[in-house]
């Protein structure tokens, strides 16, 4: 667990945050355009430090997750709840299977917060739930997104899965 928390730490350390206006007396984190195509790629590099440290193999962006979590973390916010069921009902193997990812789906992980998307990976790994889906040995990809509100309010989603096709059970 130290070489995993060290990572994080690293990557924490080494990363350098946008943020702008007060919520509740905290700086609130704020995405703008230009810096939303990192988002996704320091949460990648940071998650796949924290896999090798683990001795788990790396994972890959997935378009399809990508589109699931972006989905979902709409739809959390129209429902003014951070939790793992759509406003339709769907469930996170639901949304994976609509968006189109025909592999085995792990884990979702969610957040409503004003941190950043490295600071919500540190309470993620926190936890043990959201911790082994994080480092599951299985993942061969991911699935990252968020929505943010005028507030400044975040609504993170994290998708794993092992992409490739799965042969239907008979």
């Amino acid at each position: 667990m130290r070489p995993i928390l060290i990572a994080l730490a690293t990557a924490l350390a080494l990363t350098a945050c946008q943020t702008g206006g007060t919520e509740g007396g905290s700086k609130v984190y704020r995405i703008s355009a230009a810096k939303a195509s990192k988002v996704q790629y320091r949460m990648l590099d940071s998650i796949n430090e924290l896999r090798q440290a683990s001795g788990a193999g790396p994972v890959k962006l997935d378009s399809k997750l990508n589109a699931a979590a972006s989905t979902h973390a709409r739809d959390m916010s129209v429902q003014n709840r951070p939790w793992h069921f759509g406003s339709d009902g769907s469930s996170p193997i639901d949304r994976s299977n609509r968006a189109g990812f025909r592999g085995m789906f792990i884990g979702e992980t969610i957040s409503e917060t004003f941190e950043d998307e490295l600071q919500t990976l540190s309470a993620w790994m926190d936890k043990e739930d959201t911790r082994r889906i994080i480092l599951d040995p299985r993942a061969t990809s991911m699935g990252f997104s968020w929505h943010q509100e005028r507030n400044g309010k975040l609504w993170w989603v994290l998708e794993m899965g092992r992409a490739g096709t799965l042969v239907p059970s008979s």
